[in-house]
C-alpha cells in the first residue's frame, strides 16, 4: 500500500493519497488499512500522508480505522503537526465510536487543543463535543469548557466551532449556550451572525 501514496509516487498533491483511502473503503481493506498505519512510524512524509489517508478513510467509514484509537491518541504528543492534526482529525471522525477510549486520555486530547493549531482545535471541538454527547460524566466535566472556549475564542472561530458544538447540546444547556453565542455577535460579521442564528432556530 506504502507504493500508492503521494511522496512515493513523486506527487506533491493529495490526490493518490484520497483515491488510495477510496480504495480502502470501497474493499474495507483492513489489512492495507494496518500498513498504512505502521507508515505513522516512517520518514516524514511517508508519515504525512499515512495520517492524511487514514482520516480520510475515517471521514467516509469512521469503522474501518475506530480500533487505532490509540495511535492517533499518541500522535498528540507529536513533534511533527501534520501528524498532531491528522491524529485530532481521525479522533474527531471516531469519537462517537471510541469515546470511552478516548476519555481516559482527555489530559492529551486537551493539551493538544492548547497547543495545537488552528485544525487542531478546529478537530478538538468535535471530539469534545462527541464526548459530551456520549456520556454526562464527561460532559459536565468537558461542557463548562467549550462555553469558555466560544466566549474567548476569535470572532472568526465562533460560528463554526459553535455548529461543530451544537451536536451535544440539549435542553439542560441551552440557555446559556445561547446566551454565549449573543454576548459575541457584537463583534462578528454579518455572515457569522446568520450563521448562528441558523443555528440557535434550529434548536
Amino acid at each position: 500500500m506504502l507504493e500508492r501514496l503521494a511522496c512515493n509516487l513523486g506527487r506533491n498533491d493529495e490526490v493518490p493519497n484520497i483515491e488510495l483511502a477510496q480504495y480502502l473503503v470501497l474493499h474495507e481493506d483492513k489489512k492495507g488499512i494496518a500498513e498504512i498505519v505502521n507508515g505513522l512510524k516512517q520518514k516524514k512524509a511517508i508519515a504525512n500522508d499515512c495520517i492524511k489517508v487514514l482520516y480520510e478513510t475515517g471521514n467516509r467509514k469512521p469503522l474501518l480505522i475506530a480500533d487505532y484509537v490509540t495511535e492517533f491518541l499518541s500522535l498528540l504528543e507529536s513533534k511533527n503537526n501534520r501528524l498532531v492534526w491528522g491524529g485530532m482529525t481521525a479522533l474527531a471522525a471516531i469519537a462517537d465510536y471510541k469515546a470511552d477510549e478516548i476519555y481516559t486520555q482527555i489530559e492529551k486530547v486537551k493539551y493538544a487543543y492548547r497547543t495545537g493549531s488552528v485544525i487542531t482545535v478546529d478537530n478538538s471541538m468535535t471530539v469534545f463535543a462527541k464526548l459530551c454527547r456520549a456520556n454526562e460524566e464527561y460532559k459536565r466535566e468537558i461542557f463548562p469548557e467549550l462555553i469558555h472556549h466560544l466566549k474567548t475564542c476569535r470572532p472568526k472561530e465562533v460560528a463554526q466551532h459553535a455548529e461543530r458544538i451544537s451536536i451535544c447540546v440539549d435542553s439542560s444547556d441551552k440557555i446559556i449556550y445561547i446566551e454565549t453565542l449573543n454576548q459575541r455577535k457584537p463583534i462578528l460579521s454579518t455572515a457569522q451572525i446568520k450563521r448562528i442564528e441558523k443555528l440557535v432556530k434550529g434548536l
